[in-house]
């Protein structure tokens, strides 16, 4: 339901936006105006996006994964105590996901930011986490990969992308986002749960490569 909430509120926001160079201008990530003070705009970029293609698109991720580790918080850490958690590590993924491109461009006055991608990464994260076996896909590429692969290879082509500056997606933020969404799964699994999170995230790995193994007569 919460990520429900968020979909709309970011979809409405941001086809507002579309034409409406005011409000983005407003809330965008700007280093410039965040050295102003204006440090909202390390959340409010998150609700704004570039046109419709890169909403679909970011809505589209945050649905498939974000409905799945909402209910993963809800059944680990109970409905109230788990909506606050996940809640957390969205809006917290919209700030640490976008800090390190803050402090390589923040004396860039000519440089912009926007999108949710950064938390929508953290999100993934903590799914391939959670479930490092389930197959994901690449869109409109029929091939599909373990979740856990899927994400080695997603860091590697980011961290390929940003050094090369390929287009003007902000990959470093993809990057970033992935690793805080890991980062805060374990915390939140350790300190509320007394679970140590990779312990089962390698334990997922191998029980189903003896799966596998079984299926196939060996």
């Amino acid at each position: 339901m919460v990520t429900i909430i968020i979909i709309v509120i970011t979809a409405i926001i941001s086809y507002t936006a579309f034409n409406n160079s005011g409000l983005v201008q407003k809330y965008i990530f700007y280093p410039a105006a965040i050295k102003n003070k204006q440090w909202y705009r390390f959340i409010t970029y998150g609700f704004l996006h570039a046109d419709l293609s890169h909403l679909i698109f970011n809505m589209f991720a945050l649905y498939l994964f974000g409905t799945e580790i909402e209910k993963v918080f809800k059944d680990v850490f109970g409905p109230a105590f788990g909506i606050i958690l996940y809640i957390l590590l969205y809006f917290t993924g919209l700030i640490f996901s976008i800090l390190p491109t803050y402090f390589k461009e923040k004396e860039n006055a000519y440089y912009s930011s926007l999108g949710a991608s950064g938390a929508v990464s953290a999100i993934v994260f903590a799914y391939i986490l959670v479930y490092p076996m389930n197959f994901m896909g690449i869109i409109f590429i029929p091939v599909f990969l373990p979740a856990f692969i899927f994400g080695i290879i997603y860091v590697v082509t980011s961290i390929y992308l940003e050094k090369n500056q390929n287009g003007n997606i902000n990959h470093l933020a993809h990057v970033t986002g992935g690793i805080y969404g890991i980062v805060f799964m374990f915390i939140v699994f350790q300190l509320f749960a007394g679970m140590n999170i990779f312990y089962y995230f390698i334990q997922n790995i191998q029980i189903s490569s003896v799966k596998d193994l079984i299926h196939f007569g060996y």
